[in-house]
This record gives C-alpha cells, sequence and structure tokens, in this order.
C-alpha cells in the first residue's frame, strides 16, 4: 500500500496541484505567528513547548486517525495516506518555477528569468547572469526536490502511515520558520526546532544524495560528497548539493554577484559550469531518482508477499 499511495499521491498532484500555499504555508504561517505572540520570549523550553503545540501533537493526531480508519477497513487508511501525501508533497510546488526559468534563458529573456528566480527564492537576482542563474536554479531544484519529494518519502517508508510525511512537513516549516542567527529573536527560541529538523534530515538528506549516485555518475558523485559537501555553510544541503553535482558532472556554487556585492560560495562538482543545457540534466536526474525510489518500493512490497 505504501507504493500505491505515493504513485497516487504523485499523480493527483500532476494532474490537479494543490494550491498549496493557500491550504498550507499560510494557515501554517498564522499558527507560528500565534505561538510566536504567545510563547517566544527568548527561552528554549518556550520554543520546545512550541514545537509540541505546533509539530508533535498534530503528528500524534493524524496517527490516531489512521489507526482508527486502519481499523475501520484497510482501504480508508490508505485513503488518507493519500490525502496527507497529497497535501504536503509534489513537484509542482515549485517545478514550474525551474521550466519557466529554463525556457526564458532558452529564448534569450535574461529579464524575466531574474523575476522568477527572484520569486522563487525570495533573493535579489537583479544583477545576475545567465549562467549564475542556471546554477542557482539547479541548487534550489535539488533542495526543493528534497524537500517535497524524496525527505517526505523517505519519512513515509519509515514511520507508520502518514505520520511520517505530517511529522517532517510541519518540522520542516517551523525548523525554516523559526531559523534565527545568533542575536536574532528566534536565536533560543528556535534551538530546538532547528535540531529537531536537522535530526530529520541527517539520514533523509544521505540516502537522497546516494539516490543521486546511483542514478547518475557513482564515482564523480561519491568523490564530491566525500571531498566538498563539509564546504557548503549548510550541512544538509552540501550532501544534497555535492551529491547531485557530481552525478550530474557539473560545477555548482561557485561566487555569485548580488546587489554590487560578491557572496563567496565554495565549488562544488566537477565538469563544465552549468548552464540552461545543464537544467535538463536535473530534471533528469530528479525523476530516475523518484523511479528509483518506487522501483526499491515495489521490490520490497513483492518480497514481503512472497514470503508470506
Amino acid at each position: 500500500m505504501t507504493l500505491i499511495s505515493l504513485v497516487l499521491a504523485l499523480v493527483l498532484e500532476q494532474v490537479r496541484p494543490v494550491p498549496y500555499r493557500y491550504l498550507v504555508e499560510l494557515p501554517l504561517d498564522r499558527l507560528s505567528a500565534w505561538l510566536e505572540g504567545r510563547l517566544n520570549a527568548g527561552e528554549r523550553g518556550q520554543g520546545m513547548l512550541a514545537w509540541g503545540l505546533a509539530v508533535l501533537l498534530p503528528t500524534i493526531l493524524v496517527l490516531l486517525i489512521d489507526r482508527m480508519a486502519f481499523w475501520v477497513h484497510p482501504l480508508l487508511s490508505m485513503a488518507f495516506s493519500v490525502v496527507c501525501l497529497y497535501m504536503t508533497m509534489g513537484f509542482r510546488h515549485f517545478s514550474h518555477y525551474f521550466t519557466d526559468i529554463q525556457m526564458a534563458l532558452r529564448m534569450g529573456e535574461l529579464a524575466h528569468a531574474r523575476h522568477l528566480l527572484y520569486q522563487w527564492t525570495g533573493r535579489d537576482a537583479e544583477s545576475l547572469g545567465s549562467r549564475d542563474i542556471a546554477r542557482l536554479a539547479i541548487e534550489q531544484a535539488l533542495i526543493d526536490s528534497y524537500r517535497h519529494v524524496f525527505a517526505l518519502s523517505f519519512w513515509y517508508v519509515v514511520l507508520p502511515g502518514p505520520t511520517g510525511v505530517v511529522l517532517y512537513r510541519l518540522a520542516e516549516h517551523f525548523g525554516r520558520r523559526w531559523r534565527g542567527d545568533v542575536g536574532s529573536e528566534f536565536a533560543t527560541f528556535g534551538e530546538f526546532a532547528r535540531r529537531a529538523l536537522a535530526l530529520l534530515d541527517w539520514p533523509a538528506v544521505r540516502v537522497t544524495a546516494a539516490c543521486f549516485a546511483i542514478v547518475g555518475d557513482f564515482e564523480d558523485a561519491v568523490y564530491c560528497l566525500r571531498t566538498q559537501a563539509a564546504r557548503w555553510p549548510e550541512a544538509a544541503f552540501g550532501i544534497l548539493i555535492a551529491g547531485g553535482a557530481g552525478a550530474m558532472g557539473v560545477r555548482l556554487g561557485l561566487p555569485v554577484e548580488r546587489s554590487g556585492e560578491i557572496t563567496d560560495r565554495p565549488e562544488i562538482g566537477l565538469g563544465d559550469e552549468a548552464d540552461v543545457e545543464f537544467m535538463q540534466s536535473a530534471v533528469g536526474l530528479v525523476w530516475r531518482t523518484l523511479l528509483l525510489i518506487l522501483l526499491l518500493l515495489g521490490l520490497v512490497g513483492i518480497a514481503g508477499w512472497v514470503g508470506r
């Protein structure tokens, strides 16, 4: 049922994508603001309580609903899982930006590509060239495919029913929302949320990077993971980008100019510098990785059925 639920959710999301921003992001933003206003006094314990209310409590509720649905009928439990997957995961949350940027670069519409990248990432893109845009778009696509597909798939398989996808989606949202630098209002309050997200990311990002290596250039991917991943400021994304860049044979990272200033970023990957052609390679890598995951789930399901 795990494989069937994943496939059904992905097909539904391709046919009729859920308005994710309005049905998921905005309600969670409102909940986050409400919890911040009532609990954030700069203490770690208050952050733990807020995380428990925002993440752990809904996850337990979903587990109870799933167990009750399974008690009524297994198909009802599967339907509930499909709904949860459909609401929390999918390519369409980010793929339209990537596709539109790729088309704009092919048409020579650099200004439009910059605007799309700004809408997608929220970061200034006015001074970026076509190679910079392609490189940043590939990096963001690897990250978003992990956040919206692969990490959720991993935890859906590991935890019972749809609890894994709900736990990861909520933990990712509040870990990102309550992320703060030293001295910020979320530095202490959001510490537990950040650590919880890092804990959930630790196995999922490594499995995803390993899958990138298997469906791409295995030798280069492993080399990049061993020698370059630690250079990236964010450990989880460093592993993800190093695995993806090595698998595609492309160089990512590298300094970029924003608002007249050069942002120093480490070079990740091997081979040629990213351009619009490598954007299509990134699409292929993501889809091959998804097919590999579905194939493995299918084989596990067949093995379990045969072993009965």
